[in-house]
């Protein structure tokens, strides 16, 4: 499954986050630290799921990018 991420610059670092998996999120210093670290949140967060038995959510959430 492939899951929708939204990485935000912060007055720190970075910031992410993911929709359709609340309570998932990761903060870092560098664009990249923050990519690994919700990579790494991501695979925690469902394994906790599977452990207590709860679903895994489908993917649902889609991304645009638009010209200004």
């Amino acid at each position: 499954m492939k899951y929708a991420v939204v990485i935000e610059k912060t007055n720190n670092g970075y910031s992410a986050y993911l929709p359709d998996l609340p309570g998932c999120i990761a903060a870092g210093d560098t664009l990249e630290e923050t990519e690994g670290l919700i990579q790494e949140a991501v695979s925690y967060h469902l394994e906790l799921l599977r452990e207590n038995g709860d679903p895994i959510p489908e993917p649902q959430t889609t991304t645009v990018l638009v010209e200004a």
